[in-house]
């Protein structure tokens, strides 16, 4: 008898390895795969800017990093004693002008070198409802809590999403050709926008993003479906946080277990079981530290670590 349903998965055209490097950008559930890609001591790069939920902002930030577009004095906004840019999180934001210029070029710098010479990009779209500034007539990341009557919501089109990653892919591929691309929709529902608010939303996401994998029918473009399972295979609340909203950390560990299969090269499969055993060593707690026993596991462990850190130099185990 079978008591679920299960959304069908593809392979990845390009799969993830250990000699890839990730850049994840966009909602928050791009942290959680980050998070999970660090465990397992993949080399990435997350959110330098802060979680971002909308296809617009995501793509300004792509398209500024590679134009080497840096931001000046005049396009940040002071408020709550805090100087801001509607380009980007609020985690960004600082006292004075000059540190947010700073941390804001220094980062765009940062993710055009890391984009540059990246095997994959992950792209994490939470929503389509999206804000403009009504005095600068420009899309916005983060409102900053200046109140909503200066901005006017607007849901964005398929189309126009279409377009806006269109744009982003386009000048990606041209400065790494190489690169794998790969869509998710988060399975975070935006319930403050209203149920059926939310749903449209995450319809006009997925229908823009299928639109653009067909369209880049080159095999490096992927959708893998985070918000489907999510909706189908995890239908029931107690896969969910209090807030009823974000997916507890059963169901992330859920997606990645399906994500893991499908986007990760079936050779690095073995690594990660030896990554995650040497992992559950560190964490382990000994009844009595100063024992024989434990004298030899920990020996054991350190030639484990000394046997992989000679394969893949760049893990560190702490």
């Amino acid at each position: 008898m079978e008591l679920q349903t299960h959304v069908p998965l593809d392979k990845a055209p390009i799969p993830i390895s250990y000699d890839s490097e990730i850049m994840l950008l966009g909602s928050c559930f791009a942290n959680h795969i980050a998070s999970r890609l660090t465990y397992f001591q993949f080399r990435n790069r997350v959110n330098p800017f802060g979680t971002l939920f909308h296809p617009q902002a995501i793509t300004n930030l792509i398209i500024r990093s590679i134009k080497g577009k840096k931001f000046r004095k005049e396009e940040l906004i002071y408020h709550q004693e805090s100087w801001h840019s509607f380009e980007v999180h609020s985690e960004m934001s600082r006292a004075e002008a000059d540190d947010l210029l700073t941390g804001l070029n220094t980062g765009l710098q940062e993710l055009r070198e890391f984009l540059l010479n990246a095997s994959h990009l992950v792209i994490t779209l939470g929503t389509a409802w999206g804000y403009k500034s009504k005095d600068k007539d420009s899309w916005v990341a983060n409102c900053h809590k200046v109140p909503q009557s200066e901005f006017t919501k607007i849901l964005s089109t398929p189309a126009d999403i279409k377009e806006h990653l269109f744009n982003a892919l386009t000048a990606v591929f041209e400065i790494n050709p190489e690169i794998g691309v790969l869509f998710t929709v988060s399975p975070v529902r935006h319930l403050k926008d209203g149920f059926v608010e939310n749903q449209r939303s995450k319809a006009h996401l997925m229908v823009a993003v299928h639109e653009l994998v067909e369209q880049f029918s080159n095999e490096k473009v992927y959708y893998f479906p985070s918000y489907e399972l999510m909706m189908d295979e995890l239908r029931d609340y107690r896969f969910y946080e209090a807030d009823m909203v974000h997916p507890n950390a059963l169901a992330v560990n859920y997606i990645w277990e399906k994500f893991s299969p499908v986007c990760i090269d079936d050779k690095e499969h073995a690594v990660m079981l030896s990554v995650e055993e040497i992992r559950k060593g560190l964490a382990h707690i000994p009844f009595n530290p100063h024992s024989e026993a434990n004298k030899a596991f920990k020996l054991a462990l350190g030639e484990k670590i000394d046997d992989l850190r000679k394969r893949y130099p760049f893990m560190k185990f702490e």
